[in-house]
C-alpha cells in the first residue's frame, strides 16, 4: 500500500513539473501563425526543456483566455481596450504589456493589378464601401473585391482605426480568419484587395502598394500611416518563471530579434 502511495506521489510530482514547464500562448493570428512558433522552436533548440501550446485565434481571445487562466501569455496585434483593463481589474487582476515587435499593415492587391499606390482617403473609401470600382481610383474598370480579417482580430480593429477613421466596414467585405487566408484570396482574384501584417506581404500573386506615397518597407515605418506595435500581455502575479524567462528572451535577445526580422516584422529593440 505504501509503495502504491509513493508511486502516486511521484506521478503527481512529475505531472506538476510538466505543467510548470509548459507555456500556453493564445491570441493574435498575426503573431501566432509564424513568429511565436518560430521563437518557441529556437528557444527549445537553445537547450530550454519547455513545451509550448500556441493557439492563433485572434487578439480578442488573448484577453478572454488570460482571464480564464488557460493561457500564460496573450498575443495581441492591438492595444488592450479600456473595457478589457476594467474587466481584469474587477477580478483583482492587473495586466503587464510586453512589446513583441513592430508592424506595418500592408494594403495588398493582386500582382496583375495596375494599382501601385493609393491615398489613405482612397483606402478608406474602398474598405467602407464608398468606392466600389477600380476605375474610381485610376485602375481598369471592374468591381473591387474587398477582403478583411474577422471581428475577433486585432488587425481588423487596428486597420479600422488607422485607415478608416473608425468607420464601419462595407457590407460587401469578405471576412477571413487570418493573414494568410487574405493573401491567398487576393492572389486568386485579379480585382481583390486586402490587408495583412508586414510578415505576410511576400506571397506569390500579391503585391503591397504604397499608401500616401510611402512604400511598405521597414525603413519607412515611422512615416507609413498604418503602422503599429505588437504585444504580449500577461497577468501580474500569475506568470510562471518559465514563461517570464521566455518572454524576457523573446523581447531582448539578439537571436530572437533575428527571428522577428526574418519572419518579416521589426524587432522591438529597433
Amino acid at each position: 500500500m505504501k509503495k502504491s502511495l509513493a508511486i502516486l506521489a511521484l506521478a503527481a510530482l512529475a505531472a506538476g513539473v510538466n505543467a510548470q514547464d509548459k507555456i500556453v500562448i493564445k491570441g493574435s493570428d498575426t503573431l501566432g501563425a509564424k513568429m511565436v512558433p518560430q521563437l518557441a522552436e529556437l528557444y527549445k533548440e537553445a537547450g530550454n526543456d519547455i513545451s509550448f501550446e500556441i493557439a492563433a485565434e485572434g487578439s480578442s481571445t488573448a484577453f478572454t483566455h488570460l482571464q480564464a487562466s488557460p493561457a500564460d501569455v496573450g498575443m495581441s496585434s492591438r492595444n488592450v481596450k479600456d473595457s478589457e483593463v476594467e474587466a481584469f481589474a474587477a477580478k483583482g487582476m492587473e495586466l503587464k504589456d510586453w512589446t513583441a515587435a513592430y508592424d506595418m499593415i500592408g494594403v495588398i492587391v493582386n500582382e496583375k493589378s495596375g494599382i501601385e499606390e493609393l491615398t489613405l482617403e482612397q483606402v478608406e473609401g474602398i474598405f467602407t464601401g464608398d468606392i466600389t470600382d477600380w476605375s474610381e481610383v485610376g485602375g481598369d474598370a471592374g468591381p473591387i473585391s474587398v477582403y478583411t480579417r474577422n471581428t475577433s482580430s486585432g488587425t481588423y480593429k487596428s486597420f479600422q482605426e488607422m485607415a478608416m477613421q473608425k468607420r464601419d466596414y462595407g457590407a460587401d467585405t469578405q471576412k477571413m480568419a487570418g493573414n494568410e487566408q487574405i493573401a491567398e484570396e487576393v492572389a486568386k482574384n485579379a480585382n481583390g484587395i486586402g490587408y495583412v501584417g508586414l510578415a505576410y506581404c511576400e506571397k506569390d500573386g500579391i503585391k503591397p502598394i504604397a499608401v500616401d506615397g510611402v512604400e511598405l518597407k521597414p525603413k519607412n515605418a515611422k512615416d507609413y500611416p498604418i503602422a503599429r506595435s505588437l504585444h504580449y500581455y500577461t497577468v501580474n502575479g500569475k506568470l510562471s518563471e518559465a514563461a517570464s524567462k521566455f518572454l524576457a528572451w523573446a523581447t531582448t535577445d539578439e537571436k530572437a530579434a533575428e527571428v522577428v526580422d526574418r519572419v518579416g516584422f521589426i524587432p522591438a529593440s529597433e
